[in-house]
């Protein structure tokens, strides 16, 4: 189910707001469309039960006629304007093709059986609706179109043509049958009303489309705080001097801002701190190397004199490394657009003057970053590379969103349950501990904390024939250094 959410925070507010608007209008739709047709059927069930005792009473006005008086009768009221039924007694039951279906059909004719039955003691009466376009009315079977204006014009014809007659059809003596046809004055009787109309649907969607705009301005107006709130950590993780965040806004935002800001201050009075720190065992620790090494110097044993030497100068080197190593996580640097190609080439040329050999394939666009830090980062690797393997292949793999940098040595390799500890500050895989056959182990941890700085990535892997591959990613755009 996560997965076919939207990915933004925007996009999963609206589609809460449209899937419950949606869902209160079809709720209130259903409760609404019921209870009217509740009510609906109520009123019907009045009505029909007041036209089955009219037409009970019509029957049984009929019946105490005398047989030959009743085509009289029928004449004169059909010359006259007749009643609200059309009523005539034919020598056969006339076909009625009948329509529709629903509860409310079923109601009526129900209703007009059980008061039959009881009032005339009649059961096999017949109860049908019809389309006024088939409607038959006479022994000959006439249409009710073709009936002369009169005989119709207060009873069936005073409706809309189109509204559904209900014909009464039931046996008389002398195998005649009487047949009444009279309209019933509700819409929808023969039908189960679609409760989703049109006209519903037009408004169900003017409303969504209001409360979708609405909640859109609103969303966006509330998420684009939380959009600043994002730029800025991401700004934090590569720059800890970034401008501060406002801290307008709503109370929520406001204080969300003010805990941002003072954690971002807590955390550059830390790095300072440390920086002060390093800074100050580095130079505390200068001196007395200087004082010993000058001592060192005015030993007569030369042999002893070399190994005193040589010690200070691994402890020198381990003071620096170390300095560098925090250095190396504070990039206090303005962003430029560089060529990769061409820092690679310099760095090429300054280890060709040691003798290492760099072989540097591919092309690559300008890219933001902070040059020094970036620079140190590929030296790194690459003085690795050239102390490991002699020589190195570098690979400049370019596209619209990131630039890869692949750079292959000729050495040993790393055991692939080494990779991730090679990182850690200090960690020498070569067995003789030595700083001149070794380094210091902080090499790689600087080059991968430079690059993730800058919002890349950097991975190891060995060659398939020898050698260590050394991977560099760095994003361009919104998740590159800002």
């Amino acid at each position: 189910m996560a997965r076919l959410l939207p990915a933004s925070l925007r996009g999963r507010f609206l589609l809460i707001m449209v899937v419950g608007v949606l869902g209160a209008q079809l709720a209130s739709y259903a409760i609404w469309t019921t209870q009217a047709r509740d009510a609906q059927l109520e009123r019907l069930d009045e009505t029909s039960n007041n036209i089955a005792y009219s037409v009970a009473s019509t029957v049984r006005f009929f019946r105490s006629l005398p047989y030959d008086y009743r085509h009289i009768v029928l004449d004169q009221l059909r010359d006259m304007g007749g009643t609200r039924f059309f009523v005539s007694v034919n020598d056969h039951r006339i076909p009625v093709e009948d329509i529709g279906d629903g509860p409310g059909k079923a109601l009526v004719v129900d209703t007009f059986g059980a008061v039959l039955n009881r009032e005339l003691g009649i059961s096999n009466a017949v109860v049908e609706f019809s389309d006024p376009a088939t409607l038959r009315l006479l022994d000959n079977e006439v249409l009710l179109q073709d009936i002369p204006p009169r005989w119709g014009q207060h009873s069936l014809m005073s409706s809309a043509i189109e509204q559904p007659i209900l014909v009464i059809q039931l046996p008389m003596e002398r195998e005649q049958w009487l047949y009444v046809a009279t309209l019933l004055p509700m819409s929808d009787i023969v039908r189960d009303g679609n409760w989703l109309s049109g006209d519903r649907l037009f408004v169900a969607l003017v409303v969504l489309l209001t409360v979708i705009g609405l909640s859109w301005l609103g969303i966006r107006s509330a998420t684009r705080t939380l959009a600043r709130l994002a730029r800025a950590a991401r700004r934090l993780g590569h720059d800890l001097d970034s401008p501060p965040l406002s801290e307008g806004g709503p109370q929520e935002v406001a204080a969300t801002a003010v805990a941002f800001n003072r954690m971002q201050q807590r955390i550059q009075h830390q790095v300072e701190e440390r920086e002060r720190l390093f800074s100050a065992i580095s130079h505390d620790l200068k001196t007395p190397i200087t004082r010993l090494r000058l001592r060192a110097e005015m030993l007569e044993d030369s042999t002893l004199r070399e190994r005193f030497t040589h010690s200070l100068d691994e402890l020198d080197q381990l003071v620096r490394g170390a300095l560098d190593s925090v250095k190396g996580l504070d990039m206090h640097e303005d962003v430029e657009a560089i060529e990769p190609r061409r820092l690679l080439e310099e760095l090429a040329e300054e280890l060709a003057l040691q003798g290492g050999d760099i072989d540097i394939a591919g092309h690559g666009e300008p890219i933001a970053v902070k040059p020094l830090a970036f620079k140190r980062c590929l030296a790194n690797l690459l003085e690795n590379a050239i102390f490991y393997g002699q020589r190195a292949e570098v690979q400049l793999e370019d596209a619209h969103d990131v630039l890869r940098v692949v750079i292959r040595d000729h050495g040993p390799g790393i055991a692939a349950d080494e990779h991730d500890r090679v990182f850690a500050p200090f960690v020498r895989l070569e067995p003789s501990r030595s700083r001149h056959t070794g380094g210091s182990g902080l090499g790689l941890g600087i080059a991968r904390h430079i690059i993730q700085a800058h919002g890349g990535q950097l991975t190891l892997n060995n060659h398939a024939r020898e050698g260590l591959v050394v991977t560099l990613t760095l994003p361009r755009g919104d998740d590159a250094v800002v």
